[in-house]
Formats: structure tokens, C-alpha cells, sequence
């Protein structure tokens, strides 16, 4: 049986825990072990469990966590910010943690400020989630009247104050520097880097943002051990992960399943298979700033590694189904005019380069496009790689188009040559 440490908390209405019932059920015994431990003691536990940001980047969380300076090397305050600003198109995991366990994503964050030594906190949640901010306010609170929250914690001597921030903002609130000018007032747009936000990151002060997930998964580490947890996977990073799977398949929805579950797995066993008289041609494998993987390389492990090797990213874990009935271009067209709407145009690769790769397939779609506009399109995908903007909503912008023209050369042909979309008449077109 499948060990789910993320979910294991979540009540089969959908209804959070309240404080007492969270407690019931083992809740907050990571926090009093945590805090008799040391600082450098959390950070060890949590490199040795392998534990990887589940926000996109998958970087080393305790590597992070290692890199704030020292109570003796810089000013003493710091802060943890947890990034709940989920807008990435098809997305939809941080969501469920939010809305039905949030009292987990409090002891992570407690534990984790703990760790930095942070005694302010906030969670910078879309401003959408309007339910998920409800329930988070009303469990920061009770953690506060229990004493989890606040001065003094449990006697420890450690206090923390959480901050729960609705988001005013767009997509770029989700890249760290400009979410960091966004809760400081400001217009949201990255930041220059060095210096790293580690040491100079919200107000100039050192600084973690760590994802929503990520930080659930500390409390269960803590309890019981790293060792366990790489135990739960079946890939080289530890742990558990929150797949889901959206489009034409039988059961769209969220698992959490071992680390490094294959996406055919993931596909056509627990998501059900297509759809009687659908098939699928391709996915997305984590949300709309992934390249395609198309149905050859669908045995890769979903972890970040084996998922690099064919030529995409893990991203998310949130899979987006093409099936052989909706028009590519027009996904991709649905995509792009996306990350056009949110660049924050702070540079101008980023700022004109993406409305013009919306223009471009809105005219083919429309059966308007020329046999020029392909280079125009490659072009853009180079233009607007990595190394050629401010932050990397471009790039990611640019690996469905990059990976679309690759798989999908002969519709973008088919497109100019008949001057129509082939998909137009179908009750299936992607609009």
C-alpha cells in the first residue's frame, strides 16, 4: 500500500481539520520535536531526505535552507515566504493542500522558519483562492491560540508571526524576486541577480521561498526520518508527489504517488485511459511551461532528472492531455497568448516577443499564415530562450512552441498550405 504523507490528514468531505483534529490525528509533533532540535540538525534531516522544491525549479531544499547566512554573519532578520500563487495553466495541485489541509502547510512553514531562524512568515497566496485564504487565516489562528504560532513557541524561546497575503497580482508574482516587490508594494517585476535572495531577498533581508508542497512534505520528514522518506520513492529523490492529470482522459484528478511514478502509469492507470473514441498525442507533462513528450518516451519516470533526459522539464507534475481531436495550433496559440497577457514588460524580448508569437499563430490558425512565418516562429523560440530576458517566463513560454514546431511540423504546414485550420468544423477545436 502506498505510503501518502501529503494527503494522509485530508477528510473524505473535503473539510479541513481543525486544530483539535489535526492534533488528534499526529499533528504538531514534528513541530515540538523540530524545536528541540537544532537549526543545522533540521537542515541535515531534510538534505538527507532528498527533498526537492516542488514548485517547477526542483532544487535542493535543504541546500536552500543552508544557504541563509548564519545568526553571526548577517542581521538577524530573515524571512520564509511560501509561494501559493498558483496560475501556471493547468496547475491545480498546491490548491488541494491549501483548501484541505492547512494546518500541515503551517507546521512545514513553522518548521522551516524555524530552520533559517525566521521570525516572520508569509504566505502569498492567489488572490483567487478565495476559500484556501479563508481557511488558511482561520488555521494560522488557531495554531496562534494553541501556541504554535506567536512568542514564545512551546516554551522554545523561538517566536514567529504568519503573515496570510492575498495576491493582487499576475503570473510573474510567481518568480521569487517579484514576489518579493509585490509584497513589499511595488509593481511586480524580477529582480537583477546576484545578490541571491538568500541574502538579500525581501527588504533587503535574507530570505527563503519555498512552494506550498515542498513544505508540507517537511513535517512528516521530521517525524519520522529521512531514511523513510527516500524510502517512499522510486526514484533518486525522496519522498511522495502530487500528479495530476487534465483533458480528454476517464478520471481527471490528483494522486499522490511515489516520486518518480511513470507517466504511462500515471496516465492509464490511475487517471483511467482516454476517453472512448480519443487518443492521446502528446502531454504536457508539468503545466504550460513544459515541451511536449509524445507517446514513445511515455515510460519515463516523472522525476526531474529522467524527464531532462527526453527533453522536457517535470515542472509541476500537473500533466495536460493533447488529444488527436483538438487543434495543436491552437493550443499553442491558447498558450502563448497566455504568457503574453502576463509578462510584466519589464524587457523587451519579453514585452514584444510574445504578443508577436501570438500574432503569428493566430494567423496561421486562422488559415492566414505564410511559409515564413516557421523561421519567424524559430526564431522567437532562440530570442526568447533562457539567457536573453529578465526572469524566466519567456523561456518557458517558449518550450511548448519549441517543442510544438518539433512534433507538430506537419499541421503548422498543413495550416498555411490549405489556409484553414483542419480542426475549424470539429466540436473538439481548441477556441
Amino acid at each position: 500500500m502506498i505510503e501518502t504523507p501529503l494527503t494522509a490528514t485530508i477528510q473524505p468531505d473535503g473539510k479541513p481539520l481543525d486544530v483539535t483534529g489535526y492534533e488528534r490525528v499526529g499533528g504538531y509533533q514534528a513541530v515540538r520535536k523540530a524545536l528541540k532540535m537544532t537549526p543545522e540538525a533540521i537542515i541535515s534531516e531534510i538534505k538527507s531526505s532528498k527533498l526537492r522544491g516542488r514548485g517547477g525549479a526542483g532544487f535542493q531544499t535543504g541546500r536552500k535552507w543552508e544557504a541563509v547566512p548564519k545568526r553571526d554573519e548577517a542581521l538577524f532578520l530573515r524571512y520564509l515566504i511560501v509561494n501559493a500563487d498558483e496560475m501556471e495553466p493547468g496547475s491545480f495541485k498546491d490548491r488541494l493542500l491549501l483548501e484541505k489541509t492547512p494546518h500541515q502547510l503551517i507546521e512545514g512553514v513553522i518548521i522551516g522558519a524555524f530552520a533559517i531562524q525566521a521570525t516572520l512568515a508569509y504566505i502569498f497566496v492567489r488572490g483567487e483562492y478565495v476559500l484556501a485564504l479563508e481557511r488558511l487565516a482561520r488555521a494560522v489562528v488557531e495554531a496562534q491560540a494553541r501556541g504554535y504560532v506567536g512568542r514564545d513557541i512551546l516554551g522554545s524561546g523561538f517566536s514567529l508571526t504568519i503573515h496570510v497575503h492575498a495576491s493582487g497580482g499576475r503570473y510573474i508574482c510567481g518568480e521569487a524576486s517579484a514576489l518579493f516587490s509585490a509584497l513589499e508594494g511595488r509593481r511586480a517585476i524580477p529582480r537583477a541577480r546576484p545578490p541571491r535572495s538568500a541574502v538579500s531577498g525581501l527588504w533587503g533581508k535574507p530570505s527563503v521561498v519555498n512552494n506550498v508542497e515542498t513544505l508540507c512534505c517537511v513535517p512528516p520528514i521530521i517525524e519520522r526520518g529521512a531514511n523513510w522518506y527516500l524510502g517512499l520513492s522510486r526514484s533518486v529523490d525522496g519522498g511522495t508527489k502530487l500528479y495530476g492529470v487534465s483533458g480528454r482522459v476517464k478520471r481527471p484528478g490528483l494522486w499522490e504517488l511515489p516520486f518518480g511514478t511513470p507517466l504511462n502509469e500515471i496516465l492509464f492507470e490511475h487517471a483511467g485511459g482516454m476517453q472512448e473514441g480519443y487518443e492521446c498525442r502528446a502531454v504536457l507533462p508539468g503545466g504550460a511551461s513544459t515541451a511536449f513528450i509524445v507517446p514513445e518516451s511515455f515510460d519515463v519516470r516523472m522525476d526531474f532528472a529522467s524527464v531532462q533526459k527526453i527533453g522536457s522539464s517535470l515542472g509541476t507534475g500537473n500533466i495536460v492531455v493533447l488529444d488527436q481531436r483538438r487543434c495543436p495550433i491552437g493550443l499553442l496559440r491558447n498558450l502563448e497568448h497566455f504568457f503574453a497577457q502576463e509578462s510584466c514588460g519589464w524587457c523587451t524580448p519579453c514585452r514584444d516577443g510574445l504578443p508577436w508569437v501570438e500574432r503569428i499563430l493566430t494567423a496561421i490558425e486562422a488559415g492566414e499564415g505564410k511559409v515564413e512565418d516557421l523561421e519567424l516562429l524559430i526564431h522567437h523560440v532562440s530570442f526568447l530562450g533562457p539567457g536573453c530576458t529578465f526572469c524566466d517566463l519567456a523561456p518557458g513560454a517558449m518550450a511548448p512552441l519549441a517543442s510544438g514546431l518539433k512534433h507538430f511540423r506537419s499541421e503548422f504546414e498543413r495550416h498555411i498550405n490549405e489556409k484553414a485550420c483542419p480542426w475549424h468544423d470539429t466540436k473538439d477545436a481548441w477556441t
